[in-house]
């Protein structure tokens, strides 16, 4: 009878094979994670559908809460957009980095009836500050910039053009695709008036564009680790979306959306984003990419209500700086978490690093990483700082700086008006000032605040003649 059973070839082969198999695991989990954060432009607090707005379909963006973490207290580093972008890439504070305000000619933003003069203020990111994009690829890593960059100057060269040399291809991308000097695009429809994002199909929108950009790059480096940082111009002006989904909203009459147009934007970036998390699952690296979505501020109050936050875009108040925060990473997290620990835009840049087996470097880093929150760890408490000197493009705001300790925010205005006080984890919507009530621990922020804005040098307004 003929035995039944592997030759010795057969069993060197299987050997092999397990080796092989065994190697790859290994390799798979020394490899440090894919990274891909995302930001979205001018989405509030409560623009998603996991964050309560049952009248937004966002099902994208619901699912990645629910495959990670969701940060129900995350905050912007500032209540308006190039700050924030700034901050994130180098993990410095808007005021330690002389960046206060969106980038433009800030003659611009004075009220006529102002009695400070705005701060004086950069208006570019320099190149001596090591960026996140510059750290991981030192490291390796391919890197891909797609979307709005709004670090460079406009004013100087002009057609959106702007000084070129601050451009994210000189800040440590690979490639640039769409980032420029400006703060929103000419049209959200091709051709987009975007000078580093050239024409392909007339009428497409912006959204699928760069959907479709950053799936190619995760396809074309698959096979190593990458960086994609795609700050889409979604959802900022101009208020422009596909018909059948502006339709669908005229319809629907959600309560806290003003603009029907704004709604379509959101669920049209959802659907965009959605294609991207796809690929991702196809290529295999799900388990293996650290996804970090956020919005760089609130929302646009022209277009949507941000209650039960008070006040929008611009200001020092949690419906300008408190933003959706969805972090998803199968490797670490758990799935379906929630969270109430502060955090702040200054923390990826020590949270990527930490993931990608980075040492933190020897430039100050005003943000804090949160693995330990991502382990399912405590983090240990910290105050938050923000300082807003400038005035924002809708000449409604009050120039201050303000400073958020445990449950409760404390906001300091230089006009010498009353500083406020609230308690936002009871009073969300800051309708209660309790400075007159807890005069010791107003004065003790007070102290605190005025303390940190020395320590990072911070620029202050001054008395208009």
């Amino acid at each position: 009878m003929q035995s039944v059973g592997w030759s010795g070839s057969s069993r060197w082969s299987a050997t092999l094979a397990s080796i092989s198999l065994v190697c790859a695991l290994a390799t798979a989990q020394d490899r440090p994670p894919n990274v891909v954060v995302i930001m979205a432009d001018d989405m509030g607090w409560t623009d998603l559908g996991c964050q309560g707005n049952l009248g937004l379909d966002t099902p994208n963006l619901d699912r990645l809460a629910a495959d990670g973490v969701r940060f129900t207290d995350a905050y912007a580093a500032a209540p308006v957009c190039s700050p924030v972008r700034a901050a994130m890439l180098t993990g410095l504070a808007p005021a330690r980095l002389g960046i206060t305000n969106h980038i433009a000619d800030q003659r611009y933003f004075l009220p006529p009836d102002a009695k400070l003069l705005p701060a004086p203020m950069l208006d570019h990111l320099p190149l001596k500050h090591e960026t996140l994009a510059e750290r991981l690829k030192g490291a390796g890593y391919a890197t891909q910039f797609i979307g709005k960059w709004h670090l460079a100057g406009l004013w100087r060269h002009g057609e959106g053009r702007g000084d070129t040399e601050f451009y994210p291809e000189h800040q440590g991308f690979d490639r640039n695709i769409g980032g420029c000097a400006y703060g929103g695009p000419p049209t959200f429809f091709d051709p987009y008036g975007i000078h580093t994002l050239p024409s392909r199909r007339e009428g497409e929108y912006l959204p699928d564009r760069l959907a479709d950009e950053s799936i190619a790059f995760v396809e074309e480096n698959k096979e190593r680790p990458f960086f994609l940082c795609l700050w889409p111009y979604a959802v900022h002006w101009p208020m422009e979306a596909p018909e059948d989904l502006v339709r669908k909203y005229v319809e629907r009459r959600n309560p806290r959306i003003k603009d029907p147009r704004y709604a379509a934007m959101i669920e049209a970036f959802d659907r965009s984003l959605g294609r991207l998390f796809d690929a991702l699952d196809e290529a295999g690296l799900r388990d293996d990419t650290l996804v970090i979505f956020t919005s760089d501020n609130g929302p646009y109050l022209g277009v949507a209500e941000p209650r039960p936050l008070r006040e929008g875009k611009g200001y020092l108040y949690e419906g300008g700086i408190r933003v959706p925060m969805i972090i998803r990473w199968p490797r670490v997290v758990k799935p379906g978490r929630l969270t109430g620990t502060p955090t702040i835009t200054m923390d990826v840049l020590p949270t990527v690093l930490e993931a990608a087996g980075i040492d933190g470097g020897v430039e100050p880093c005003d943000g804090v990483s949160l693995m330990p929150l991502l382990r399912g760890e405590d983090l240990d408490p910290r105050p938050l700082y923000w300082h807003y000197p400038n005035y924002a493009f809708h000449r409604g705001n009050r120039l201050g700086a303000a400073i958020r300790v445990g449950e409760h925010k404390l906001i300091r205005y230089f006009d010498d008006s009353p500083p406020e006080l609230y308690n936002v984890e009871v009073d969300i919507g800051e309708s209660r000032d309790l400075a007159a009530k807890k005069p010791e621990l107003r004065d003790a922020l007070l102290v605190q605040l005025d303390a940190w804005l020395d320590q990072v040098g911070a620029q202050m307004p001054i008395a208009r003649r």
